[in-house]
């Protein structure tokens, strides 16, 4: 039986356009992860940026791979329905954790979140994987957007730096940055609530607009994997790099530096 937070409908759409709206998620723990923010915000972690171009207003900033040192981060990562929603929503009979992700969009911020897809930037692959991404503050104008059926694409999207916009490997596998407003993609969003979240498979095309609004806009992403995925290596550095792994193509994520969310020990 599906989780009470979702149905069967949610499973199939996930399965079908790799990616779902998830209302309430994180409903019982926005407290919780908006004090994990705080402390992310006053003690970044060396893998934090303040994705800003020369002229823009605004601030945004972004950091990952830190809920061993916010506990804020690691209370809700274990205690949460995400790691059960996640294996029902990849068909999963097991879930680890990649790692977590902060994006903080303050007010005025005219920076957009570019259009990317996160697997060509991480050196993990496989069908059964699942992000979640949670506003900790209502949104409409800055939810986030994505490309339903985009996982099923033949090429992956040419990875770029946000700022610079310069690629991250050699062009030659990837397909280029398309434009999905011009192109007339089949975009999904959503206002959403505080705790609600969108939960959306790596190879999902996806972007967020500036935040015009006057008030903050926090998100909290979890990145999870199931029991198909296995490490890649890839042509340069990946994001997150997570340096000294010493994991072998072919391997499955190692359990001491990814723990098993699910089934829960």
């Amino acid at each position: 039986m599906p989780h009470p937070l979702i149905t069967q409908d949610h499973v199939d759409t996930y399965q079908r356009d790799g990616v779902v709206l998830i209302k309430g998620l994180f409903a019982e723990h926005v407290e919780t992860l908006r004090a994990g923010v705080s402390r992310n915000m006053a003690e970044p972690g060396p893998f934090a940026s303040n994705n800003d171009k020369a002229g823009e207003t605004g601030r945004f900033f972004d950091d990952y791979c830190n809920w061993q040192r916010i506990p804020e981060f690691e209370e809700v990562i274990r205690s949460s329905a995400a790691a059960e929603v996640g294996a029902q929503l990849m068909q999963s009979d097991s879930v680890q954790l990649f790692h977590d992700h902060v994006l903080v969009k303050e007010p005025g911020t005219s920076m957009a979140t570019p259009w990317h897809q996160d697997g060509p930037y991480y050196f993990v692959e496989g069908r059964q994987t699942v992000s979640f991404w949670s506003p900790l503050d209502p949104v409409t104008e800055a939810a986030l957007r994505c490309v339903a059926g985009s996982h099923l694409w033949e090429k992956p999207v040419l990875p770029t730096r946000w700022v610079k916009g310069d690629a991250f490997f050699d062009p030659a596998p990837y397909m280029p940055v398309p434009d999905p407003d011009a192109e007339g993609m089949d975009i999904r969003e959503w206002d959403m609530a505080a705790g609600d979240a969108v939960a959306f498979n790596y190879g999902i095309l996806h972007g967020a607009r500036g935040n015009k609004a006057g008030l903050r806009r926090r998100a909290f992403s979890l990145r999870l994997v199931g029991d198909d995925a296995r490490y890649v290596e890839r042509p340069g550095k990946t994001s997150p790099p997570f340096p000294g792994h010493d994991m072998q193509p072919g391997q499955k994520l190692r359990s001491d530096w990814f723990p098993v969310l699910w089934p829960r020990s």
